[in-house]
């Protein structure tokens, strides 16, 4: 049928929604006012919805529904959930024997694996992080850590030079590891 004159049909109520009032999640189009989470009916945005299939809803609800589930998985540090889910359309069995699990693990997961593979850095050996992760001299440092072994100055990719492990500003590097004599910087006469 055609769409004469109108715009997209909203994803919640099925009416047409034009252009001055339309949100777009998930390659459909929904009222500013329809944009709701379908458990909570929380008013979402771009920052807190989550979408599944053709539904959408708050993070949070999301979460409850579709994310992991057990113990272990609550929703904050030291968080032991009450929410049955009910609202959501779960059916959690209470009081149902869970089997127990292994005390030692028999396939290491992904967690464990990247824990362990996890770089040093070499100025003051504690793990280094991607996120603070920066190279030098072909190892990983801190951020806080990439800094001259002389003079402690800040350093950069354009100021940064690197011998026996050790990173060190240009300048000091010309100082101790360069060329002596006139005309390099370090002398102006030549000693007798």
């Amino acid at each position: 049928m055609p769409n004469w004159g109108g715009g997209a049909k909203c994803g919640a109520c099925e009416k047409t929604v034009y252009h001055a009032e339309e949100i777009q999640c998930n390659g459909r189009s929904f009222h500013k006012s329809c944009f709701l989470c379908m458990a909570c009916r929380k008013a979402l945005d771009s920052t807190t919805v989550a979408a599944h299939e053709s539904e959408i809803y708050c993070k949070t609800c999301y979460g409850r529904k579709y994310g992991p589930k057990g113990v272990g998985f609550g929703q904050g540090a030291g968080c032991l959930s009450t929410d049955t889910g009910d609202h959501l359309g779960l059916n959690l069995q209470q009081g149902s024997p869970k089997p127990a699990r292994p005390s030692t693990p028999t396939n290491a997961s992904k967690f464990a694996k990247k824990m362990v593979d996890v770089d040093k850095c070499p100025r003051c050996g504690k793990s280094v992080y991607a996120a603070e992760k920066i190279m030098g001299g072909g190892k990983p440092w801190h951020k806080t850590c990439f800094r001259c072994a002389i003079c402690g100055k800040s350093l950069e990719s354009t100021n940064v030079t690197d011998k026996d492990g050790e990173l060190y500003c240009k300048v000091c590097y010309a100082k101790n590891f360069g060329p002596k004599g006139i005309g390099f910087g370090g002398l102006t006469q030549v000693e007798k």
